[in-house]
């Protein structure tokens, strides 16, 4: 097995699939989840391949269940209002046989529901039709004798319908002004609401009864009815004749109810029957589906009894491909079993790293830079400490990891949860996969907030002082301090002191430059294990080493002196404490400086050896990091280029890609000494001039964590503290008040948008600065043919 610091072994296989059998060894392959096919036939087209028959009829079976999941949503029935459950256990792939009868199924019922939901829609049409004429004869009894006593000239013809009470406005305004007003026009709302046929909604109709006199005008009159599709009914003159059509309407209303009722009861069957067999349907016919697709990677073989297929697998996996082989051939009843072959490998193997829930958010990390090559030291290793830490060195607050800690507990705890699991929600998916980051990411900051001392912007005091200040004699403060130290935090009356940022600048500012020298030289000696396990010696000592002198012989002696001026100036000799950065800068211009005091017993003797010799290594190295490379590349070419003249090849393995035979490999090409030079030339002045750029951006420790703590202490002030200046049960209401407040400002500004701040310059810190000292990143995932990643991929 691999692990996290090393992606796992991978070969390449070549299957061979007997054409009885390849379907169930394809299907068990699918159900491990072991191997990720290549494509055996790139230049053939897809509509050309052999199964592409059997993936259409997989689709076609889709679209069914799509209509059936349709039908099932517009039964709006509370039973179905959440998305169907998968099925438990989950059901394998289909044979050929089991796929016909799910077909036939399907389409059976799939018919009948059609059937069913027409018949549905065209009684509830209907119903709603007669509800409106039995509307619109109620509502205008009425009014029917009015508007004959206004027509006394003439007999009057009657239009009644309904319209939508939305159209009422414009269709009274379009009707009086094509009609000049010889039309009497009355509306009227009913009384129960009805279902509109087209769109399903429930509307409260608007009744009208339009009385007219001559052709024209009625002709006016239906053009516009029909303009705003308005449905008119047969209106009778009598009386009578509108109460025999009212009771004519209620029986047929009744019968249609009647009707509608068994056509529900039968509907809500097959439904039923749907909800039952549908989930395992989908789920057998996606996985019917991904194996058709991936015997349409593969190739015949010449005899085409069998199917050729090529694939990546873990090495340690190996057995059990062989052993899903065999169980494919059992189910098929094949004579003759399945087997592999390993197969040498012409380009770098994909990256596999064994990842859990726990690993996996930071390997994400470390994957957005670039996928790690094939068995390349991988950063998330060390990430799961130092991207934390990081983070906590600028987010440094008890309160606030607080908080975090206690958010990312509930998601940790509640992960399970499938209401969580589930969410479509972008923004929450991605916090709620990186719940294990964001919980060390709190336990850090409650850490380096106990090392600061702030717990919201206020001191804790967990220790008693070691000062003591007696009253003020002679003009002169009387000071003494014991050996005893103030446990591990910062001292909390430097918060009401003066110097107060004075101080933190100063300790956070050389803070920073220690942590950023340290993660650097560990990047750089990370590459030690790559050029080992790549067999690149020589890169050791003309990369690694010489990078190594750089490093340390000028940033590791600045990290020297900040260590031992903490060291060696204790409170009474703060006084005559010397400044690093002039003795830094002394130390490049090869001068003194009478000024300024030596920082240990000795160092203006030092300074004429050990400084001048620290510094002639760093600029010694460059050279040899700049040349000492490519001539060795191009030295072992010639020398070993008459070998190849002679032989006419050299007896490598071809398979291998790690180790030296890659680099004997390479030999057999043209060696273009313009194109080393000059990639090491680049590589040179990006590592030495970052060595000073990288150092610098590692100040961003000190600058974030100084621009929190500022705001937290403004929203204090500002904020919290107003609240506790009032007394009494006003001051009561009003803390409650400004105090929510507080806590709203609190999680936007602090946690959020500072957390967010924070989490985006530690990752520039370990993408940039870190992993460019050993990490290259052009690897790409090994993507196993795994039936639950296709099946939770489609449910997503």
């Amino acid at each position: 097995m691999g692990s996290m610091f090393r992606s796992e072994e991978v070969c390449l296989v070549q299957l061979f699939l007997q054409s009885g059998s390849a379907y169930n060894c394809v299907s068990e392959l699918g159900e491990l989840g072991l191997v990720e096919f290549r494509d055996l036939n790139p230049n053939v087209n897809a509509f050309q391949r052999k199964f592409i028959g059997e993936i259409r009829r997989c689709e076609e079976l889709e679209k069914t269940f799509t209509f059936l999941e349709q039908e099932i949503n517009r039964t709006r029935s509370p039973l179905f209002s959440s998305p169907l459950p998968p099925p438990c256990p989950m059901p394998s792939a289909p044979q050929p046989r089991e796929l016909i009868s799910i077909e036939e199924e399907s389409e059976r019922l799939a018919r009948e529901l059609r059937e069913v939901s027409r018949n549905r829609d065209s009684l509830r049409a209907q119903l709603t039709q007669l509800c409106q004429y039995r509307g619109v004869l109620m509502k205008t009894h009425s009014l029917t004798e009015s508007h004959v006593r206004k027509s006394t000239s003439t007999e009057a013809i009657f239009v009644a319908g309904v319209v939508h009470p939305w159209k009422v406005p414009s269709f009274e305004r379009l009707l009086w002004r094509a009609c000049r007003g010889f039309i009497i026009v009355d509306f009227r709302e009913m009384d129960d609401r009805l279902e509109q046929p087209d769109t399903g909604e429930s509307v409260q109709w608007t009744v009208f009864l339009i009385s007219y006199w001559g052709d024209q005008i009625g002709q006016k009159v239906k053009k516009i009815c029909d303009c705003f599709r308005t449905q008119t009914f047969a209106y009778p003159e009598s009386s009578a004749e509108r109460e025999e059509n009212l009771q004519g309407l209620s029986g047929r209303i009744e019968d249609i109810h009647s009707v509608l009722g068994q056509s529900e009861t039968f509907m809500q069957q097959l439904i039923m029957r749907a909800v039952g067999v549908l989930p395992q349907w989908k789920v057998k016919v996606q996985k019917c589906k991904a194996v058709q697709a991936v015997l349409n990677l593969c190739s015949p073989s010449v005899t085409d009894k069998c199917l050729i297929a090529e694939a990546w697998c873990p090495v340690a996996k190996l057995p059990e491909l062989q052993c899903a082989l065999r169980e494919g051939g059992r189910k098929s009843g094949s004579g003759v079993d399945s087997f592999y072959n390993r197969l040498p490998a012409t380009v770098s193997p994909p990256t596999l790293f064994p990842l859990n829930s726990f690993t996996t958010g930071f390997q994400n990390i470390v994957d957005a830079y670039g996928v790690a090559s094939y068995r390349e030291v991988n950063p998330a290793v060390y990430t799961i400490i130092t991207f934390p830490f990081l983070f906590a060195v600028m987010f440094g607050d008890v309160g606030h990891g607080l908080l975090m800690t206690l958010g990312a507990l509930w998601m940790v705890l509640e992960q399970n949860d499938p209401k969580l699991k589930n969410n479509n929600n972008e923004i929450w998916r991605m916090m709620f996969g990186g719940r294990y980051l964001i919980l060390l990411m709190g336990l850090f900051s409650i850490y380096t907030g106990a090392i600061y001392n702030e717990c919201f912007s206020k001191g804790l005091s967990p220790f008693s002082s070691s000062w003591h200040v007696t009253p003020m004699i002679d003009n002169l403060w009387n000071v003494t301090c014991s050996l005893k130290t103030y446990g591990l935090f910062f001292f909390q009356v430097w918060g009401l002191a003066n110097n107060k940022l004075t101080f933190l600048n100063s300790y956070k500012m050389k803070m920073s430059v220690i942590i950023g020298v340290i993660h650097m030289t560990f990047g750089v000696c990370l590459s030690f294990f790559n050029y080992v396990h790549f067999r690149q010696l020589s890169n050791v000592f003309f990369v690694l080493i010489p990078e190594l002198f750089f490093m340390l012989c000028l940033f590791g002696y600045l990290v020297f002196m900040i260590v031992f001026k903490w060291i060696a100036f204790t409170p009474d000799r703060s006084r005559f404490a010397p400044s690093i950065l002039i003795h830094f800068i002394d130390m490049f211009l090869f001068t003194d400086n009478e000024d300024n005091p030596p920082l240990y017993p000795g160092q203006v003797f030092a300074f004429t050896i050990v400084q001048k010799i620290l510094v002639v290594l760093a600029l010694c190295s460059v050279p040899v990091l700049l040349f000492g490379k490519p001539t060795y590349k191009y030295l072992t070419f010639k020398r070993r280029r008459p070998l190849v003249d002679e032989g006419g090849s050299i007896n490598t393995q071809t398979g291998e890609v790690e180790g030296e035979t890659t680099e004997l490999v390479k030999l057999n090409k043209e060696f273009d000494a313009a194109d080393e030079y000059m990639h090491q030339a680049i590589h040179t002045i990006e590592y030495c001039l970052g060595c000073i750029s990288n150092t610098a951006s590692y100040l961003r420790l000190w600058a974030l964590s100084l621009a929190h703590a500022q705001l937290s202490e403004v929203l204090w002030e500002m904020v919290m503290r107003l609240a506790l200046k009032w007394q009494g049960y006003v001051g009561s209401v009003v803390l409650v008040v400004i105090f929510a407040f507080f806590a709203v400002l609190t999680v936007s500004i602090l946690l959020v948008m500072e957390g967010l701040s924070a989490f985006l310059h530690a990752l520039r810190l370990h993408w940039v600065e870190f992993q460019n000292k050993f990490y290259s990143g052009t690897g790409y995932k090994l993507t196993p043919f795994s039936f639950s990643s296709i099946i939770n991929g489609t449910a997503i």
